[in-house]
């Protein structure tokens, strides 16, 4: 087999594009949970604790030069050494979140798989010697 066929029947296979579609769906779910962490909660959560917004707290490593402005962009454009734990606190957010919303989509599916009625199996066919039998003993009947 060559390679290239080998790499189109591996390439076609169920799970490969069951993967490629879980990833690229994963992809653009999580930048939907982004939003929602950066756009949504955390505005809430810094107004709830005084107006703090998350992704400006740092700690600076360095030594900034002078004439720089003490926020976190500027200070990684000029190349100081920052501990930017805001951030982490946002992307650590943004985690929790996605494992919440994933865990509830997969509780989800495994209940309504639990519940999705099965049919009733069919009988097995009845044996060509037990059929041949039955015919006798019908036929001895009459």
């Amino acid at each position: 087999m060559s390679f290239f066929s080998e790499f189109r029947e591996f390439a076609v296979k169920g799970n490969v594009v069951d993967l490629a579609v879980g990833v690229i769906i994963g992809g653009a779910f999580g930048k939907i949970v982004d939003s929602m962490v950066n756009d949504v909660i955390m505005p809430i959560v810094g107004a709830v604790v005084g107006k703090i917004d998350f992704s400006n707290l740092f700690i600076v490593l360095g030594t900034a030069p002078a004439g720089i402005e003490n926020n976190l962009a500027a200070l990684r454009k000029a190349g100081v050494p920052v501990l930017a734990y805001g951030s982490f606190i946002t992307i650590a957010l943004n985690f929790a979140i996605l494992a919440l919303v994933i865990f509830v989509m997969v509780k989800q599916i495994n209940r309504i798989k639990r519940e999705a009625p099965t049919a009733p199996a069919e009988p097995a066919p009845t044996p060509e010697d037990i059929a041949l039998l039955r015919e006798i003993r019908d036929a001895l009947k009459k």
